[in-house]
């Protein structure tokens, strides 16, 4: 369709819906994670119009029709916001009830049915793919291949070959479409088992599995078992959602936008056909963040919090970025990987990421979330391939700059804080050390008593006395470090303790603390 300039210039220039809002997720199912602090979440909605303008900048720099965000922390939606048109026929505005379609952010879904199935006893994660599609036996890049598994679709290490834009074609493919175009044999860039190669085909894949396990379509297993516990407002077929919720989606060509055709629900729907709002989104990843940290609550109704850690980890490395920058320009080494329907990073000051992008003809989309700090970031845009997944790794960058967030901290189990105790009382001269019932039976064969007396009253002559105890910092449960404030300076000292039962002390350090 073809607009005027000045129509053109008034959109991108904002002129349309901003919703910032502070709002509560009401569904239930689920528990928060536990470091849930009030004066951070004020702090994060305190910077709502800082996060407005970063993502109004990044709609008008990509000729963005239509958006929609949202801030989660601690399992609620916190700050939400809009601006621009999801139909520009009929000046539709964007909002955070406005449905898109999220494309490859579905994967993840895909991916928690099969997790589910699997603990449910239905299926094995190293099942071969052939025991559920038989056209799949023997296939492979060379003849000493192993079979291919159901794990090594969820984490893109199948051997296929990277199908974009390919795969965003074949969204209405029927089953019948994907089974024959196995039975012809497929085309592999890589030996299974042994590389990480993105893959539509994949998922589509586990969609029908999904289906041979269950008797019932991926898609309605997925909305009985996920969205309706979530409470969420979700669909694969267009045509269902209501039309002033519906988003279109449009290609930037020519200084003009295209309408691009909306594709019918099909077997690779399974890989990114969803379609959703930010207000339901927000609860799938509320879903994901209460999974962190690990503790002893009660579990959710809709899956085990291990299953969703499990999901969260790097199952199938896929690249090291020495030189990647942040957008305030500092260099900070990534390492990114494949979880099951999750990409996951790990940067250079050991924040660990977890989410998706997803970007169809049409759409861009993307949510990213940062588990230690309870904190995720969704972004939908209506034009095709929005690089959305750069504004929101800023947006999440100044997010915990700004604000000042830190990571949960691990509190100390209560062998650790024991064993501290009983350590700091044997201080410095060890005596009865041996007879202490503390130590592992390794300890003194690798520790010289009379060298562990000279190395700590030689510290503790320069410190003075103790005066106080620091609370133990732990690394893990049997593992972390204390500071001892004395006289004239401060004393630190770490130990390690074994598996055993109760766990033992089988490694000690001290240091004066500079």
């Amino acid at each position: 369709m073809r607009l005027s300039k000045k129509w053109i210039g008034s959109i991108l220039a904002g002129m349309i819906c901003l919703q910032l809002s502070a709002q509560t997720n009401p569904n239930e199912g689920y528990t928060p994670p536990q470091f849930a602090d009030p004066a951070r979440t004020a702090k994060i909605k305190a910077l709502a119009p800082v996060i407005e303008k970063m993502y109004a900048g990044f709609a008008v720099a990509n000729h963005v029709p239509g958006y929609a965000f949202g801030i989660v922390v601690d399992g609620k939606l916190v700050v939400s916001g809009s601006n621009g048109f999801t139909d520009l026929t009929k000046q539709t505005k964007a909002d955070t009830r406005s449905m898109f379609r999220i494309a490859s952010m579905s994967k993840s879904f895909t991916a928690m049915a099969i997790v589910k199935l699997r603990d449910e006893g239905k299926l094995k994660l190293d099942d071969p793919v052939s025991l559920y599609i038989p056209e799949m036996k023997n296939q492979g890049l060379t003849k000493d291949a192993a079979e291919i598994t159901i794990r090594q679709l969820l984490t893109h290490a199948a051997g296929f070959p990277e199908d974009n834009p390919w795969g965003d074609r074949q969204l209405a493919d029927s089953d019948e479409d994907l089974i024959n175009l196995i039975k012809k044999g497929i085309s592999f860039s890589n030996a299974n088992g042994i590389a990480y190669e993105y893959s539509n085909l994949g998922f589509a894949t586990l969609g029908y599995i999904i289906k041979k396990v269950t008797g019932i379509p991926y898609s309605n297993y997925i909305e009985q078992h996920i969205w309706k516990r979530l409470g969420m407002q979700a669909a694969w077929e267009y045509t269902k959602v209501p039309q002033e919720q519906l988003a279109k989606g449009y290609r930037w060509i020519n200084n003009n936008w295209k309408e691009e055709a909306l594709l019918h629900d099909g077997i690779y729907g399974a890989m990114g056909g969803m379609i959703t709002s930010i207000e339901s989104f927000s609860k799938y990843v509320a879903l994901h963040l209460s999974a962190w940290p690990p503790r002893n609550d009660a579990e959710n109704i809709i899956m085990k919090r291990s299953s969703i850690r499990e999901m969260h980890q790097p199952w199938n490395f896929s690249a090291l970025n020495a030189k990647f920058k942040y957008m305030d320009g500092r260099t900070c080494p990534t390492a990114s990987a494949y979880g099951y329907g999750l990409r996951i990073a790990r940067d250079c000051d050991n924040k660990m990421m977890v989410g998706h992008t997803g970007g169809l003809p049409g759409f861009g989309s993307n949510w990213n979330t940062l588990p230690d700090y309870g904190i995720g970031v969704i972004l939908f845009a209506n034009v095709t391939y929005a690089p959305t997944a750069a504004v929101n790794l800023r947006v999440m960058d100044t997010l915990v700059k700004l604000a000042g967030l830190q990571p949960a901290q691990l509190k100390p189990s209560p062998i650790l804080t024991q064993r501290k105790k009983e350590l700091v009382q044997l201080l410095p001269n060890f005596t009865g050390a041996e007879q202490s019932g503390i130590f592992a039976d390794n300890f003194f064969l690798d520790y010289n008593t009379a060298s562990l007396q000279a190395e700590a009253t030689a510290i503790f002559e320069k410190a003075g006395k103790i005066i106080s105890v620091g609370e133990m910092v732990p690394e893990n449960q049997l593992r972390g470090y204390c500071i001892l404030q004395c006289e004239s300076g401060k004393v630190s000292i770490s130990f390690t303790l074994t598996p055993e039962n109760p766990a033992l002390i089988q490694e000690y350090h001290i240091r004066a603390v500079q």
